[in-house]
């Protein structure tokens, strides 16, 4: 169901509004350039500062401007487990594919309260679930025995793994078998991740260069090894370039700078990237030719 290239779309903003029409132009500017999916509202989309009305409508445009033509995974994750059923039952009320949820954050739950977070989700709220783990986030890291767990429920379908540890990675693929796939939740670990069974990223750098990043997956899948690590390495500078700040601080201003978006609008308490951030950015674009 899901492979290759999913991107963690940013929101556009206009006058502290969603930009509904810049949206779905940059929902637009994604299929034409190759990507295999679009997931709204996660991290990069700031969900955490979208109100309840404000999060279902971005999901609510993003499967009207997709048309089924690749899936949506909408984000849908809360540390409240009624609110993510709420809005995983929404989700699939107005199409979405399939709904990502992170693991609850802050109430620190134990192994056995994250698996029947996931459980009661799958219960209440049947849609297929990629399981977001991203400890750095969440202060509490899904172990790759309780991943083996979470993902023998019928539901969930894959794993955004960004942990950074390609070793907790293999160990779920191991673990997990062919009940999910797993997906690097970091571009930087794309390549290695393929390279150990993934079957492809949940990407932020895919707002910005969405058919580098499909390239780069697609020579891996279709055995071109070197290809592969070519753009890979090609790329390596702009994936870091991406988190010399707060996500989705620095995307989102490349993207605006790219005139992908008509700018880089975002809610506090994120703000604009400092001015020796930007300078590093604006110097890594114009040395890839992204702007001039």
């Amino acid at each position: 169901m899901l492979n290759g290239v999913l991107v963690a779309l940013v929101t556009p903003f206009k006058d502290g509004q969603v930009d509904e029409e810049a949206l779905r132009e940059l929902i637009e500017f994604q299929i034409e350039n190759g990507v295999s999916g679009l997931v709204p509202c996660g991290t990069t989309g700031e969900s955490a500062t979208l109100s309840h009305d404000e999060h279902k409508r971005v999901i609510e445009i993003t499967v009207d401007a997709a048309k089924k033509r690749v899936p949506v995974v909408a984000g849908a994750g809360s540390n409240n487990t009624a609110e993510a059923i709420d809005l995983t039952r929404f989700a699939k009320d107005v199409g979405a594919d399939a709904a990502l949820h992170i693991t609850p954050y802050y109430n620190k739950p134990t192994q056995e309260g994250i698996f029947r977070h996931f459980q009661a989700i799958c219960q209440k709220a049947p849609l297929p679930i990629v399981v977001y783990n991203i400890q750095g986030r969440t202060g509490i890291n899904i172990t790759p025995e309780t991943m083996a767990r979470i993902t023998e429920l019928p539901e969930v379908v894959a794993i955004k793994e960004a942990s950074g540890s390609l070793g907790q990675m293999a160990s779920m693929v191991n673990l997990c078998g062919d009940n999910a796939a797993l997906f690097a939740g970091d571009d930087g670990l794309t390549l290695p991740v393929l390279a150990i069974g993934g079957k492809g990223v949940i990407s932020v750098l895919a707002n910005l260069l969405p058919k580098k990043m499909s390239q780069l997956v697609k020579a891996w899948q279709d055995g071109n090894v070197a290809e592969a690590q070519k753009r890979a390495n090609e790329l390596t500078p702009l994936c870091n370039a991406m988190f010399i700040e707060t996500n989705p601080i620095p995307v989102k201003t490349a993207v605006a700078m790219a005139g992908i978006i008509p700018n880089s609008d975002m809610r506090l308490p994120l703000c604009e990237m400092q001015p020796a951030n930007k300078e590093k950015l604006v110097k890594i674009l114009k040395d890839h030719s992204i702007i001039s």
